[in-house]
């Protein structure tokens, strides 16, 4: 078994598939053909979750769906943690856990948050990754749900069948429909279809769980949808690209900065500690610094001097700055400027991260780029050696999307609206068992917590149903141990209310 490509689950990837941007490829390559695995590969395991012993299977399976108006379609490869004895009962959670892209395999959140066993990450950033070891992983929830990691067509292990057209699958719409009836398919072959089932989605992969519930809330046959957590979410990302006029996208950026300007010791908390001075900074990222920003050219100078000091304190960019740029930083600028006297840019995924600065008029390579190709590494040995999953052929970590990537029906417009988040506000208006948790790290620079509270706030979803979170950390926060037993505990509190 060997590894192909590079891991596509992050946000950032999205503008450029979305330009058709990617290299086009008429048919998978001959080491991406159908996996030929005739039955499941199961092997028995005992762990310690959440202090309570649980004895599971680890399930190894093919899955065959069909394409649309009886097409070829696609062979799906996914690993399930099962609990055997008293725990095994239908009325156990089933979350399905998913990465994003688009489109990319699951490995990131199985070796780095779900699975049984993670990568430990030491708090040392420096650390060499070869240093990083396998662990058990006692924050997982396998003491009250089942997980089933969902890898898309051409990625993992997973193929197009003979025949099949990949670019059918490469919209939203179409991608969310495949995992669907993975849902569905899934659920029948393992008697599981009655089982409350929760959804969870990471970065491209939120937009992946609001529309899929969408579509599983509309099959006639019930599955006892009863959640959808968003880590990283990017429902509203059209809501925070940094385009100059685009007001909005620099106050949800603000707590990004500030977090991140904390940790690197560049801000002012005036003797105040984290949480109440990150609470001090919305207030003010949605009052003084929105209606700064709204008033443009017609802001007094007096006035645009003293929010640009404010701006310092938060986010350690000095006034000066904010005055010559109309108190404005992209979080790609912010990222060059923040240590630029230490000749260090910051990581993309996740600012804590430093590495050196380019030379002008080049990009550095992004330093946080370590976490999800350890997490890949890791997989591979873990796959081998604990889930003897034996020779499937490569291990595809590289978006199969061939061109540009539909993330609407129909001719692009300007006018065009991506209601992700209205998908979600359909299933609740459809199903009062139906609840949603959205997560996000700190120091994410891609998909930020100020867009996850702004998108919460305007969603009009019930709120005794729906709830944020934030953790320290980048993209994916569950590499700091303490962000990943929050998470988990969040997540295992989430699964366990009664409807």
């Amino acid at each position: 078994m060997g590894f192909v490509g590079r891991g596509l689950g992050l946000i950032g990837v999205c503008a450029t598939l979305a330009l058709g941007q990617a290299h086009a490829q008429s048919a998978p390559s001959p080491s991406l053909r159908p996996v030929a695995l005739s039955a499941p590969v199961v092997t028995t395991h005992q762990g310690v979750f959440n202090n309570q012993p649980v004895t599971y299977r680890a399930k190894v399976e093919a899955l065959d769906l069909p394409g649309q108006d009886g097409a070829p379609g696609v062979r799906l490869i996914t690993t399930a943690y099962l609990a055997t004895g008293d725990l095994a009962r239908v009325e156990r959670p089933v979350i399905f856990v998913f990465n994003g892209g688009p489109i990319s395999p699951s490995p990131y959140l199985h070796m780095g948050a779900f699975g049984p066993r993670r990568l430990a990450v030491p708090d040392d950033l420096s650390a060499d990754p070869a240093s990083f070891a396998i662990v058990d992983n006692p924050y997982t929830v396998l003491d009250v749900a089942d997980l089933v990691f969902f890898d898309p067509a051409g990625t993992g292990f997973s193929r197009f069948a003979e025949g099949a057209d990949p670019e059918a699958y490469f919209s939203v719409e179409a991608d969310a429909r495949q995992f669907t009836d993975f849902v569905v398919a899934w659920s029948a072959a393992n008697g599981r279809t009655a089982s409350p089932k929760h959804l969870f989605g990471e970065s491209y992969g939120t937009i992946r769980a609001a529309v899929a519930a969408r579509q599983i809330q509309d099959l006639p046959q019930d599955q006892n949808l009863r959640g959808a957590i968003f880590m990283g979410q990017a429902m509203n990302i059209v809501e925070y690209v940094q385009r100059p006029q685009n007001i909005i996208s620099y106050v949800v950026s603000l707590p990004t900065l500030a977090a991140t300007a904390w940790w690197h010791g560049k801000a002012d908390l005036k003797g105040q500690d984290f949480e109440p001075w990150m609470a001090e900074m919305r207030v003010f990222a949605r009052t003084e610094y929105l209606t700064a920003l709204a008033q443009g050219d017609d802001l007094d100078p007096a006035a645009r001097a003293a929010i640009a000091q404010k701006l310092e304190a938060y986010s350690g960019i000095p006034a000066a700055f904010y005055v010559e740029n109309n108190l404005r930083i992209t979080k790609e600028r912010f990222r060059v400027e923040l240590l630029k006297d230490q000749g260090l840019t910051l990581g993309m995924a996740d600012a804590r991260y430093t590495g050196p600065s380019a030379p002008p008029g080049q990009r550095a390579a992004d330093p946080s780029r370590v976490l999800p190709e350890a997490l890949i590494a890791a997989f591979e040995v873990y796959a081998r050696d604990t889930l003897k999953v034996g020779d499937l052929g490569d291990y595809s970590t590289r978006s199969p999307v061939t061109a540009g990537w539909r993330y609407a029906e129909g001719p692009a417009s300007p006018f065009s609206d991506y209601p992700f988040m209205s998908a979600v506000s359909e299933v609740f208006a459809r199903n009062p068992s139906f609840r949603v948790l959205m997560a996000n790290g700190h120091q994410d620079t891609q998909t930020t917590t100020g867009a996850m509270d702004y998108g919460l706030a305007l969603s009009g979803w019930p709120k005794d149903r729906a709830s944020a979170r934030s953790y320290q950390g980048g993209h994916m926060a569950y590499s700091i141990e303490a962000s990943l037993a929050q998470m988990m505990a969040d997540v295992r509190a989430f699964v366990t209310v009664a409807p």
